[in-house]
Parts: C-alpha cells; structure tokens; sequence
C-alpha cells in the first residue's frame, strides 16, 4: 500500500522511503529504509547510489510471541557444553569443541567472559549432559575437566583422549 505520508526520521535519505508492518498493522514498523545516494560520500567514499533497510528485532519477537511462534531455545539438548575460563584459552576451547563434534558430539562452545556458575546453569536449561571447562592448570596438563552433570562428577581428561572418552561416554548411555 502506497502513504505519502511516511516519514523516516534520519536526514540521510535521498528518495524513496519505506516502511513494512504486520498485516494487522498492530505493531511499529518491523523493517524500514529507503534510498540514500549520499551517504557514503558523507564519510569520503566514492559517490554511490545506495538503498537499504533494517529490521527491529524487538518488533519481530513481539510479532513471534503474539502468533504464538517464538522459538524456544531451552532444552535444545547438547551433548556437551564447552567453556573457556579465560580469553587466552579459547582457542583451546576451540580445539576441544571441534575434537568432540568430529566424534558425533552436539556442542554448545561459550566463547564469552561468564562465571562457572552461569555456564553449569546454561548447560542445564539447555538439557546437556556434559560440561567441559577448560582452565589454565589442566590445561598445563594436557587436561580438561569434564563434569557429568547428571551425577554431578567431575574428572581431568587428556585433551588428546577425548575420543575415547566419547566413545566411553556412548556406550555407557
């Protein structure tokens, strides 16, 4: 449907402006955009006729919720979760990640400056059977610790070992 009247608020626009809503119109805007020839110029490029668009993602998962079609992601149901104590071991953790994918394994690898306790908590709404916390003393071992947590156990594993110690883990399951 053609308005004359909308507007979008930012004065880099050239042209053509639009906007796109639900088809009961009840939320803002979902996307938005236009034209925008100058814009690139504006921060020294090279003069380039532009066009473009963004969405809101508060409009669309308020839009998911109303439909009752929002996605829910608890309960995803790793195998494993995989975590990094500190930024100088992630591509450590990395590694550990990809030697458990390339046994089968589902992995959740958390790249991110979180406590342990959000970690075995994240591990738990996301139903996983297993976290793998890699930290600077096993690590100087050769070692990760890997915590069973339906029982609650925990043991050092070899970096090294960690297919068989998948291959332990399924037969035991």
């Amino acid at each position: 449907m053609f308005d004359a009247s909308v507007i979008r608020g930012l004065a880099y626009y050239t042209g053509v402006v639009f906007e796109a809503f639900d088809r009961q119109g009840v939320l803002r805007a979902i996307a938005g955009g236009g034209r925008y020839d100058k814009l690139l110029e504006t921060f020294g490029g090279d003069p380039t006729p532009a066009a473009g668009f963004g969405f809101g993602d508060a409009v669309i998962v308020e839009l998911l919720k109303e439909r009752d079609v929002l996605p829910s992601f608890e309960g995803s149901g790793y195998d494993t979760v995989v975590f990094a104590m500190s930024e100088d071991l992630y591509s450590v953790a990395i590694e550990v990640a990809s030697k458990l994918r390339a046994e089968g394994q589902t992995v959740d690898l958390i790249l991110e400056k979180k406590k342990t306790k959000w970690v075995f908590k994240h591990a738990s709404r996301n139903e996983a059977r297993y976290c793998v916390i890699v930290a600077g003393n096993e690590y100087e071992n050769g070692e990760v610790s890997v915590k069973d947590l339906s029982v609650g156990e925990q043991k050092a594993v070899k970096i090294d070992a960690l297919g068989d110690w998948v291959q332990e883990v399924s037969e035991s399951e």
